[in-house]
């Protein structure tokens, strides 16, 4: 198996394949290969070595209907591989050949890391390369693939990387996930210096979340759900007691507990204070202000109470996370 872990300078380029399935984003496409090639610059040596793959011969549209010709083919010169990226749409737009199934298994046997941007995840779960791993994609597909494919421990991250396996939701997100592996083979301090070049603020990190609208996270529930939600994405910094949510939305603490307990299983003053703790997490990662200063933005009347409630929440405390 290929080794994700920091190597030495004496090491040979890595060989990463990226196979490009019509449809694909090329954002997401240059967000996975541009971080490498910067990472070689910095670095002042070849440290990656990519090459792309299509299914045939023909060259492949992506989704802003611009058309690259890969140069390999399935099977084509995939001998020294370490790592293969596949960069596809979610959902898929067209049957996948079984050839490409049997592909991304032979090379999972040989212990070639392989990885799925946007809907190149799916690709992976379909080829039956993902059970047992931790994985994600597109959050408006983890369900309906989640009960296609159970032994796939999907979650709703940015990205995951797990063992062999790199999956993430596409987008930006191809990014961070391999700016993060650039940093587990060279060193944290080349990742960040990639990340400057971008002019990007920070790495996030693997387990912050997908955006996902609040419609969409709620799905079917009623509008006044929906609007008490929204109240409490709205007052952070002076949250609303319940009463006063109620009130707002015209419907009593009673019913606005069962509507909480029936679609987001929790009482709303949970729901609330995790909302809270999450944005105080991000401040914390991605700010330098003082933690006090977090903890009263965030509606915590004192820094002992935000740094029990973070630690409760996250096992940690405010300090730690800053330092991690």
């Amino acid at each position: 198996m290929h080794d994700l872990s920091v190597d030495s300078s004496a090491q040979p380029p890595r060989r990463v394949g990226v196979l490009l399935l019509p449809g694909f984003s090329l954002l997401a496409q240059a967000c996975a290969l541009e971080p490498l090639a910067v990472a070689s610059q910095l670095a002042g040596r070849r440290l990656y070595a990519p090459v792309a793959f299509g299914l045939d011969a023909r060259a492949v549209t992506s989704a802003a209907e611009m058309t690259l010709s890969p140069p390999l083919v399935l099977g084509d010169d995939d001998r020294e591989l370490d790592l293969l990226l596949v960069c596809a749409p979610s959902p898929l737009a067209a049957t996948l050949p079984a050839s490409l199934a049997q592909w991304l298994k032979r090379l999972a046997g040989r212990g070639v890391v392989l990885g799925g941007i946007a809907g190149g995840a799916e690709v992976l779960a379909w080829a039956g390369v993902l059970d047992g791993y931790r994985a994600t994609l597109p959050w408006q597909r983890v369900d309906a693939v989640g009960q296609e494919h159970p032994a796939i421990n999907l979650s709703p991250q940015l990205f995951e990387i797990d063992r062999d396996r790199l999956t993430c939701g596409g987008g930006t997100s191809a990014m961070d996930m391999v700016m993060t592996l650039i940093g587990m083979h060279h060193g944290q301090r080349l990742a960040e210096k990639v990340s400057e070049h971008f002019v990007c603020e920070r790495i996030r990190m693997a387990d912050e979340p997908q955006h996902v609208p609040l419609r969409s996270r709620l799905g079917h529930a009623p509008q006044s759900l929906i609007d008490a939600v929204a109240l409490m994405e709205a007052n952070i910094e002076e949250p609303l007691t319940t009463h006063e949510l109620g009130e707002h939305l015209g419907i009593s603490r009673r019913q606005l507990e069962r509507l909480f307990k029936k679609y987001l299983q929790a009482v709303p003053s949970r729901y609330y204070l995790d909302l809270r703790l999450q944005e105080a997490r991000k401040l914390l990662r991605e700010s330098d202000r003082a933690v006090g200063d977090i903890a009263l933005q965030t509606g915590f009347s004192s820094g002992a109470h935000f740094s029990t409630a973070y630690r409760n929440h996250f096992g940690m405390t405010p300090r730690e996370e800053r330092l991690a």
